[in-house]
């Protein structure tokens, strides 16, 4: 199926894209329709322009992939399948993501990763090839996210601020020579090791043939943020006795 959709409803999209027997779909002309791919599997969905808000929401397998910017909360509750942005991903990119991988070749706004969980045997993964908005991995409670600040010259960690806040599992990856700013007290950040490393390599040669890509990459190059078990989340929440 390929469908010039330039001015179709979101909703006839979609239950076209339902509908539809073939196993690749390639949509041109998006222009900011919603929920494209929501709860698709077994199809590869191709599109060229601009999805809307909650792109693959609920993905349940195959692969979509974008050539162009998604907007707001790409990946949305996905639970299995591929997600490529050939370009950058709004707000709330994987927002309560448990399963599937999500790769951007670009940067991608504020709360990536936000309420990220793992679920089962299930390891959700977000990885940005540019920067990160403030709060990433906010309240993340399992899988992994890697910013590898690809073109980031300015010294500067390629996240915002408030980087893992309420963050009680999981890990994040950084590409940085320095720590960002304002992280809590209740994450470890830390070199990462050879082991650590080893953990996402698949992920950064997925994101390298995703995209044609010849960077390379190697441990000492990013640190490895974790819940800090030594100040856990419930001196938050209690009071001391006084």
């Amino acid at each position: 199926m390929k469908r010039i959709v330039n001015g179709l409803h979101f909703q006839a999209l979609g239950e076209e894209i339902r509908r539809c027997k073939d196993s690749t779909v390639e949509l041109c002309g998006v222009c900011g329709q919603r929920y494209i791919g929501a709860a698709a599997r077994d199809k590869h969905i191709r599109m060229t322009g601009t999805p809307g808000n909650a792109l693959g929401a609920y993905l349940d397998g195959g692969t979509i992939e974008v050539y162009g910017n998604a907007q707001d909360a790409t990946g949305d509750t996905m639970n299995e399948g591929v997600i490529k942005i050939h370009g950058s991903a709004g707000d709330a990119t994987g927002y309560a993501m448990r399963g599937g991988k999500i790769f951007i070749e670009g940067d991608t706004g504020y709360r990536a990763g936000v309420h990220m969980k793992a679920y089962e045997e299930k390891t959700p993964a977000i990885v940005v090839g540019g920067r990160a908005g403030s709060f990433l991995g906010e309240y993340q409670a399992g899988g992994v996210i890697v910013v590898l600040g690809i073109g980031n010259t300015g010294g500067e960690a390629p996240v915002g601020y408030f980087c893992g806040t309420g963050m009680h599992g999981g890990r994040i990856y950084l590409r940085s020579s320095v720590l960002p700013r304002s992280l809590p007290e209740q994450v470890c950040a830390e070199r990462c090791t050879d082991a650590d490393f080893e953990a996402v390599r698949p992920l950064l040669e997925e994101f390298s043939a995703s995209f044609g890509r010849g960077e390379t990459f190697s441990a000492e190059e990013f640190y490895v943020l974790s819940p800090n078990t030594k100040n856990p989340y419930k001196k938050l929440y209690t009071l001391s006795g006084g």
